[in-house]
């Protein structure tokens, strides 16, 4: 429990305290199945109503209180455009399947750039109470088949071993392919519970260990844990083989600390602080994350000393939480004599848990998409500056005339009057690609595109590359329906259009590399298009196996300078729009938050253009045939600091991607800018 305060509270201070988590699974393991099988040995049988009931009053009073107090601290304190998100993961938080939900937004495209679910910590939880639903049948099976009482051991570790040894190749097959999915999944997590059921098979035989080698073992085991905690980053191929590491060293730790007595880490738990903590750690666990959340969003970035102190606040409402529901209803007589009331208290609570998270859900819910205002639904393509839009409050770039740099349109006020779209809904306020089908999504390698414009024209435009090529998408849709081109859209998700290995989460992505080498092909053969338009944001390389860190620029520029030239000798121009300005916060976020005080979300212009992928671009681009660089940031951020809304249009949907709406009202320069370039 104090890794894994202090890995959320000062990750500078602790890297790796998520192994926290690993230790807390095997020693729950360790402790459930001792239980278990202390109660076949006392019975000859074993109580699945006993057991859930058991489960039920330990575990569920404590976290509905924190879930209605999760929804009232967001309430309170978050911004709009997280209430709905937050509704529905006090909803799987509930039924303990927040880990599930995590594992799918980390490949969601949509929820990349979301901030930290003040719930997400209920993704452990998740993964536990799965394990125990599946464990007791098993065990329960291994009882009745191994019904004389010598054979029954064997049988148990055959059903540890079932769960396993496949839930152990699994992590660390799915480790390296999808790390972020691995981190969450259930199946991932099973053999750190099974390794603490080992354990509990094998108390009797550890506990007969010579003492001074126990104590020396459950040393080691300590050593390894903070060495984890110390040495593993989120960088970290976690959880996989390196997962190890903290599971063993907590195997260690039980199984030496079962014979070493009072030499062993067993005289560090008999301290009373570490003893107090250990009494409330559920509910510690429980509220610690909510209030840091609440925190970073009140006050921004924590540093480790005011995360500690957050930390060290939490201790306030868990101990309340410890003493007037957690021990009461843990300790009640009755319930321990009547375990269907056990249930019925802890479908109650689950009952409560689903109909808060679903009413506070449908109370905030945004609308189900962003609709183009329809103003904008068929603008009007002029040279630069002209009026892409009859209405005098939905202007966007067109507000900013031919000299954005002095435009007083350009400049960040504090209320500018109503806008589109919604900051609840500007998430979703996204190219048409979404829809279509044809933007594909980090798993796939399937080269998909999506047509638009004249079917029939002589003239083909093609775009290609990442979430930051697709944001041009109404733009280029409104510039081909104007000139009569057909275009069509290639694009995925965090893969930028390159002749070479990109890293995502810090390893290669095979799936964009695989999905590049098609699309080239296609591009220079069969779908060869008239001009290819590119943009992307920055990726760091892969060179030998390794992360290109030092000079990571420079290898991006080169890696792309060489993908554009070789584009450009088959004969095909490439116009590349520069990427777009790289904000430190959600914007619409912010725009949310701080509606009287717009100003507070605009950020200085030098310090946002000089992050994403632009400086590569302009390197890439310089002295290469036939690549044409296009700037179109003067009309996005024009003024010294970022206007967050601009001619009655929100201008980016998070912190790097401008909404489909403000891209549209880019059309007329766009327009410009590719008559220039391409005569």
């Amino acid at each position: 429990m104090i890794l894994v305060l202090a890995g959320h509270a000062g990750q500078q201070l602790v890297p790796g305290g998520f192994v926290g988590v690993d230790v807390f699974f095997v020693i729950s393991g360790f402790l459930i199945t001792g239980l278990l099988v202390a109660e076949v040995n006392r019975t000859g049988r074993l109580s699945l109503t006993g057991f859930y009931a058991r489960r039920a009053k330990r575990l569920l009073p404590a976290a509905v209180v924190v879930l209605i107090g999760s929804l009232l601290l967001t309430f309170a304190f978050l911004p709009r455009t997280r209430w709905s998100a937050t509704g529905w993961d006090v909803v799987f938080s509930g039924l303990y399947a927040m880990n599930w939900r995590l594992a799918e937004q980390s490949v969601d495209y949509l929820a990349a750039n979301r901030a930290p679910s003040i719930l997400q910590h209920f993704w452990s939880l998740g993964v536990e109470e799965q394990f125990y639903l599946v464990w007791p049948l098993l065990l329960a099976s291994a009882v009745w088949l191994g019904r004389r009482r010598y054979a029954r051991t064997g049988y148990l570790f055959f059903a540890l071993a079932l769960v396993a040894v496949p839930s152990f190749a699994w992590s660390v097959w799915l480790t390296g392919d999808n790390p972020a999915r691995a981190y969450f999944v259930t199946t991932t997590r099973m053999w750190e519970l099974a390794l603490g059921g080992f354990l509990a098979l094998l108390a009797g035989n550890l506990q007969r260990l010579p003492r001074l080698a126990a104590a020396v073992l459950a040393w080691c085991g300590l050593a390894a844990i903070v060495a984890s905690a110390a040495l593993l980053t989120e960088d970290s191929a976690f959880p996989g083989y390196l997962a190890l590491a903290p599971t063993l060293g907590t195997a260690a730790v039980i199984a030496g600390g079962l014979a070493a007595g009072g030499i062993g880490p067993a005289m560090l738990l008999a301290l009373r602080p570490v003893r107090a903590v250990g009494a409330i750690s559920y509910s510690l666990y429980l509220w610690h994350w909510p209030l840091l959340i609440v925190a970073e969003a009140r006050f921004g970035e924590l540093t480790v000393v005011a995360g500690l102190a957050v930390a060290a606040v939490s201790v306030v409402p868990a101990a309340l939480t410890y003493r007037f529901i957690e021990n009461p209803i843990r300790m009640s007589a009755t319930l321990a004599w009547n375990p269907a009331r056990s249930l019925q208290i802890g479908a109650l609570c689950t009952g409560v848990t689903l109909l808060a998270g679903l009413a506070f859900q449908l109370t905030v819910w945004p609308p189900a998409s962003a609709p183009m205002p329809p103003a904008l639904a068929v603008p009007t393509v002029g040279g630069t500056g002209a009026p892409v839009a009859a209405s005098p409050t939905v202007l966007g770039a067109a507000a900013l005339g031919k000299t954005p740099a002095s435009s007083d349109a350009g400049l960040p006020v504090d209320r500018a009057g109503p806008f589109v779209p919604d900051p609840l809904a500007a998430s979703k306020d996204g190219p048409d690609a979404w829809q279509g089908g044809c933007h594909a999504d980090q798993r796939s390698s399937a080269v998909k595109s999506c047509q638009y414009g004249d079917p029939n024209a002589s003239f083909t435009v093609a775009l290609a590359g990442d979430s930051h090529a697709a944001q041009w998408l109404p733009a280029l849709q409104r510039v081909a329906g104007s000139k009569q081109w057909r275009l069509k859209s290639y694009t995925k998700s965090s893969c930028p259009f390159i002749d070479g290995v990109v890293a995502l989460d810090n390893r290669p992505y095979p799936s964009c590399t695989e999905w590049n080498e098609k699309l080239r092909a296609q591009l220079t053969g069969a779908e060869r298009p008239d001009v290819l338009v590119v943009s992307t944001s920055f990726y760091v390389m892969i060179q030998n196996g390794e992360r290109v860190t030092s000079q990571a620029q420079a290898a991006f520029a080169d890696a792309l300078r060489r993908t554009w030239a070789g584009i450009a000798a088959a004969g095909i121009p490439v116009v590349v729009l520069r990427d777009t300005p790289y904000h430190d916060m959600d914007i619409a976020e912010c725009v949310s938050a701080n509606p009287r005080k717009l100003a507070r979300c605009a950020s200085p212009r030098d310090k946002v253009l000089a992050a994403g992928g632009g400086p590569a671009h302009e390197a890439a681009a310089r002295n290469n045939d036939k690549v044409y660089l296009v700037d179109l940031n003067s009309a996005i951020c024009p003024r010294e600091r970022c206007a967050p809304v601009i001619g009655g249009v929100l201008v980016y949907r998070d912190n790097n991607h401008i909404t489909a709406t403000y891209a549209a009202t880019l059309a007329p320069r766009l327009a410009t800018a590719l008559d220039r370039v391409l005569g």
